[in-house]
């Protein structure tokens, strides 16, 4: 018995090497899914060594037929000196041992068991495979992790770990596990003892899949924070992916843990993700900077919200899955938006209104952060600016726009253009209410003589606010090109022809008298061209060097 252990643990180990693309069946019409990173781009953005492990894994799911195939199940058996292989589905058995080999294994194994040594005879084939199965791991950069060395990882470091695993997990999955149970049917097969290939095949599998297992569930039960959720959501697509794989590879009853914390680590990220999303809202809802953004540009949480949820609505298949519930608010706290969704709920699933609410608090927030400016009109064109790139985001995205509606997005629409109009109002009001004619009659009346003195102080009055208008604007910023051009038109629509009016009702009275130069400082053409300069962000170094030229 003891020559026979030796005889079997030496062919074991002889045939224990890591699996690798040569020992793998040629598998035609295959192909392998590309993990795809947030901003769109393919995931092997890492280093050489990275790129090279993902190419090997990607030629591994490609000789071994990782996609989902036709038809039904193909096996041939070891008899004679052929070789094995089956094919289920996305799984993809190899040959392992080389069916001789196999053939002498299994005749030794017999033996064994006949003899009294079935324990003997699991515990060296475990420990063999299970080496094997460990060297696998370690080639497709599986690290032996706890779940405490996993949550102590940096976001940058394991965001790689995350993409590495998922295209891992599919290998160990549909050709590493299940050709170690494959291999275990034939080579005990025939032994005779009740169930001894469950046990040889849970011997040298469980710890690695618990090992694999792991760190899935180490991510699902980490700290959540916003940055987390798309690769928690990509770890649950893979593994409700794999979910049918693991269970017919862990099919027997000694397997269930397998099956179990499968589906448990399945059920806890999809809490983790309805978790994030709503931390996400309150953290919104909460920001706290009370710094203004120089000129009324696009906040810095704008931006970062709005792609954030343009990245939520690219995982609709996924979370319209998981969120079931529509966002609640307390109506009692007024630090909360007061929105009615009823008007909504009619065609708006919750995912939409989650969407919508983000944005509505998002909005909230900005309102309050637009009170720090002390210009009234600057806080105007800040919301302005703001509703405005919301609304393009929007627009840019189908995904967003379909989930969002055209109803909601005609009452933002409605938003940044009545901050427009409010903004015209708080900067232009004074200027235009120089143009007037009251006040410069010697006798109230409109066919009365003009005072001079007092269309003197007029025109003086118009060219200093004028001037202050433009020395302050042309620091402000509006970043879109056409919203800018518009704005400046719109401007030009009421400031021009009043001014031209103006200028030609009352310009002889200032030129008949002394120094006329003194009160007419500024032409139409060079008022049009004085405002096309606004909205620039213009330092006050280049405004006085602008108008020294």
């Amino acid at each position: 018995m003891a020559r026979l252990e030796d005889e079997f643990r030496n062919i074991l180990v002889s045939h224990s090497s890591p699996i690798n693309s040569d020992s793998l069946m040629l598998s035609s019409s295959s192909s392998s899914h590309l993990e795809v990173d947030e901003d769109g781009s393919s995931s092997n953005n890492g280093n050489e060594e990275d790129d090279q492990q993902e190419e090997e894994e990607t030629d591994l799911l490609k000789r071994s037929g990782s996609s989902a195939s036709t038809g039904s199940a193909t096996v041939r058996l070891p008899t004679g000196r052929g070789s094995y292989s089956r094919s289920t589905s996305s799984i993809r058995e190899i040959e392992l041992i080389p069916i001789e080999s196999v053939i002498h294994l299994s005749w030794i194994a017999r033996r064994m068991v006949s003899a009294g040594y079935l324990r003997e005879c699991i515990q060296v084939y475990g420990s063999v495979r299970k080496s094997a199965v460990d060297s696998s791991f370690r080639r497709l950069g599986i690290e032996k992790l706890s779940i405490g060395d996993v949550q102590r990882l940096n976001w940058e470091a394991l965001e790689q770990k995350i993409r590495r695993w998922i295209r891992a997990a599919k290998i160990c999955v549909r050709v590493v596990f299940a050709s170690e149970k494959l291999l275990c049917e034939h080579v005990f097969d025939s032994v005779g003892a009740v169930n001894i290939h469950e046990a040889c095949f849970m011997e040298t599998v469980k710890g690695p899949a618990i090992q694999l297992f792991n760190f899935a569930e180490a991510i699902s039960i980490s700290r959540r924070s916003p940055e987390k959720l798309f690769k928690i959501l990509d770890l649950h697509d893979a593994l409700i992916e794999l979910l049918p794989d693991i269970e017919s590879v862990f099919d027997l009853k000694s397997s269930d843990s397998i099956r179990v914390q499968a589906a448990e680590i399945l059920s806890r990220l999809a809490e983790a993700a309805r978790g994030i999303l709503s931390e996400f809202e309150n953290a919104v809802l909460r920001e706290p900077s009370r710094v203004p953004v120089p000129g009324g540009t696009i906040h810095p949480l704008t931006r970062y919200v709005m792609n954030y949820i343009s990245l939520i609505s690219e995982y609709r298949p996924t979370l319209i899955d998981l969120i079931m519930s529509k966002p609640s608010r307390n109506a009692t706290d007024s630090n909360t938006p007061d929105f009615d969704f009823s008007e909504l709920e009619n065609n708006k699933g919750p995912l939409a209104l989650h969407l919508i609410w983000i944005i509505v608090i998002l909005q909230f927030n900005l309102e309050g952060k637009s009170k720090y400016y002390k210009n009234a009109a600057l806080s105007h064109l800040f919301i302005m600016n703001n509703a405005h790139y919301i609304v393009q985001k929007i627009k840019g995205s189908p995904e967003l726009r379909e989930m969002i509606g055209d109803l909601y997005l005609r009452k933002l629409t409605g938003k940044f253009r009545q901050a427009a109009t409010y903004y015209q109002r708080a900067a232009w009001v004074k200027v235009l209410y120089c143009l007037r004619d009251e006040g410069l009659h010697t006798k109230g009346s409109f066919s009365s003589g003009v005072s001079r003195s007092a269309l003197r102080e007029r025109f003086k009055s118009f060219n200093a606010l004028f001037e202050e208008v433009h020395r302050v604007q042309s620091q402000w910023l509006v970043p879109d090109s056409q919203l800018r051009e518009e704005l400046k038109i719109s401007i030009l629509e009421k400031l021009s022809p009043a001014y031209r009016s103006f200028l030609g009702r009352f310009r002889s009275h200032i030129e008949s008298g002394k120094h006329p130069e003194n009160y007419i400082k500024i032409s139409v053409e060079d008022l049009e061209t004085e405002v096309l300069d606004l909205f620039e962000g213009y330092s006050a170094t280049q405004h006085l060097r602008r108008r020294s030229e």
